[in-house]
C-alpha cells in the first residue's frame, strides 16, 4: 500500500517523522530514500523524537551506523552511502539490528538492497520546486 503526505516545511517533514516513532514497533525497518538536502536527517530526527530519543541525531555517513539506546526501543540509524562493498554491512553486524527489538531506519537503502528483509516501509522523500522551494512529496510504502 502506497500513502502519500505533503510537506511544506521541515517542520512538517519532522512531525511525519515523530508520528511514525512514535507508533514504531520492535524489529521494523524503514528505508530512506531521497537526494541531497531533501531533508531526510530531519525526517530522521523526528522519528528518533518519537522513540524517545533526546540526544542529538546527525547522519552517520562516515560511521555508516549510529546506534541509539536511550528511547523506549533502540533505535540503528545507517546512512550507507559511502559503503565500498556489502561485506562492511556484515562486520558492522546489520543482522543484529534489521533482525532485533530495535527500529533500523537505512539512509540510501537502494544501494543495499540485496539484504534488506522480505518486509520493510520504503519512505521516498521528493522536491517538487514546482510547489516551493521547502515542498516535500513523501511516499511510504510497506514492501
Amino acid at each position: 500500500m502506497l500513502t502519500e503526505k505533503e510537506s511544506f516545511r521541515a517542520e512538517d517533514t519532522y512531525a511525519l517523522g515523530k508520528k511514525i516513532g512514535e507508533e514504531a514497533r520492535p524489529g521494523e525497518v524503514y528505508t530512506l530514500i531521497g537526494d541531497l538536502g531533501v531533508g531526510k536527517t530531519v525526517f530522521t530526527q523526528g522519528l528518533a523524537a518519537g522513540l524517545g530519543i533526546t540526544e542529538p541525531v546527525n547522519s552517520p555517513t562516515f560511521t555508516i551506523l549510529q546506534s541509539y539506546e536511550e528511547g523506549r526501543l533502540p533505535f540503528y540509524h545507517f546512512d550507507v552511502y559511502r559503503i565500498g562493498d556489502i561485506s562492511e554491512m556484515d562486520e558492522i553486524g546489520y543482522e543484529d539490528c534489521f533482525y532485533g527489538d530495535g527500529v533500523s531506519l537505512i539512509e540510501w537503502a537502494d544501494l543495499i538492497r540485496e539484504i534488506l528483509p522480505d518486509h520493510y516501509t520504503q519512505i521516498t522523500i521528493l522536491k517538487d520546486l514546482e510547489k516551493g522551494f521547502d515542498y516535500r512529496k513523501i511516499l511510504i510504502e510497506e514492501i
